[in-house]
């Protein structure tokens, strides 16, 4: 049974963290350099963005992850060091300087950053403060607000579980707001677990549970050139290490998937500018594959976003995200309903409208938190996605991003 706790990233047994500001960027004086470590060597796996353009950072992760093994996080918010002058010496760089801190390896540190694209980040003032941060158990929270950007929420998640008899904990931070369209395979999230589990079989597990948790959020369909999450485990909870689809598995995924979904909807709750969280539910569909794409598109969809922001029973423009999503269903076997804390509405029988009160549809779309519950009504593949509405303010917060 999975239980929630707190401490997020330094929940589970070996893990501390801590942050101070370097002045990556000049203009913003709060904590913007984190550092995540583990009292030992750690099994790890990762996904990444399939951006075709990848930031520095992640590139030299990529090769230090080659292994399986890394001991520590560091990580910059104010400049994601993606298409800039220098960027693989400076991640490199940022690495060496975490790791000459904590008195590891540089190939044992995962090294990750996000802000600004295309300027050269300020790593001299990293090398030279770097080493102000101060570890601790109590770290996660100060971690997780270095790490943000325009997040106006910190985004974080814990549990334990039980595994070959033994207590297990599960946590993670991560930041995100804008540009998120996750297609993994500038949204960061570090997750830590002490529960001892093979790295292939690690790997396998965090790329599924990262298909249904991470990969179905969108915000405004802009995939990061930083997007990253990765996984540390101590394995110093003491259970037999997990090696094959079992009952501790099973645990284990169930656990990963209760804090990676969790996180998932936290980015989507705080997109920019947003106002309220959307949930779109998928049943009926062909597959579980299909289901995931018609549940993204809707969510992905700027009209229909535009609609929940004010508040619009335009469920038309739900069928018209089905319909260019590329998957198979029958238009003419649709039903839609809309949903909040205020009720539930039904909008749409067999595509076509049906009569419902406007003014008991707007009550119930101006809650902070909208499900749009879709029936396909063709077979038994389900999927859940999530999103935010489009506001006045995401144009504003990224009118002048840069500047």
């Amino acid at each position: 049974m999975v239980q929630k706790i707190t401490g997020g990233v330094c929940a589970a047994q070996g893990f501390t963290a801590g942050a101070t500001r370097c002045g990556v960027k000049a203009s913003s004086a709060k904590d913007d350099t984190a550092i995540l470590y583990a009292s030992v060597p750690c099994t790890a796996a990762a996904t990444y963005t399939k951006n075709r353009v990848k930031a520095a950072p992640l590139q030299v992760t990529r090769e230090h992850l080659e292994n399986g093994r890394a001991q520590a996080v560091v990580v910059n918010s104010g400049n994601a060091n993606a298409c800039a002058p220098d960027g693989l010496e400076n991640a490199r760089r940022e690495a060496a300087a975490a790791a000459k801190l904590l008195g590891i390896p540089e190939e044992d540190v995962v090294v990750a950053s996000t802000g600004v694209i295309g300027q050269r980040i300020n790593i001299e003032c990293i090398e030279e403060n770097i080493g102000k941060i101060t570890l601790s158990q109590d770290g996660s929270e100060a971690a997780n607000i270095a790490i943000m950007t325009t997040d106006t929420t910190q985004k974080t998640e814990a549990c334990e579980f039980t595994a070959g008899g033994k207590t297990c904990r599960i946590g993670g931070i991560c930041k995100g707001s804008g540009m998120i369209h996750p297609n993994m395979g500038t949204m960061l999230a570090f997750v830590t677990t002490d529960c001892a589990i093979a790295g292939g079989l690690l790997q396998e597990t965090l790329r599924e549970v990262v298909k249904g948790s991470f990969n179905c959020v969108s915000v405004d369909g802009d995939t990061s050139t930083n997007d990253m999450c990765v996984v540390l485990s101590s394995g110093l909870a003491g259970n037999a290490e997990i090696q094959e689809r079992d009952e501790d598995w099973q645990a284990f995924r169930e656990a990963l998937a209760m804090v990676c979904t969790s996180l998932a909807r936290q980015i989507a709750a705080d997109g920019e500018g947003a106002s309220r969280l959307i949930t779109c539910n998928v049943c009926g569909a062909r597959d579980n594959d299909t289901a995931t794409v018609l549940a993204k598109a809707v969510c992905s969809s700027s009209l229909l976003k535009a609609a929940m922001f004010g508040a619009d029973a335009n469920w038309g423009r739900v069928l018209c995200a089905m319909g260019y999503s590329g998957a198979e269903f029958d238009p003419e076997k649709v039903d839609v309903d809309f949903s909040s804390d205020k009720g539930k509405i039904s909008v749409c029988k067999a595509g076509r409208a049906v009569d419902f009160d406007e003014g008991k549809a707007k009550e119930i779309l101006l809650r902070p938190e909208v499900t749009i519950d879709i029936d396909v009504h063709e077979a038994g593949g389900s999927a859940v996605a999530w999103g935010c509405d489009l506001t006045y303010d995401y144009v504003k917060i990224n009118g002048d991003y840069r500047t």
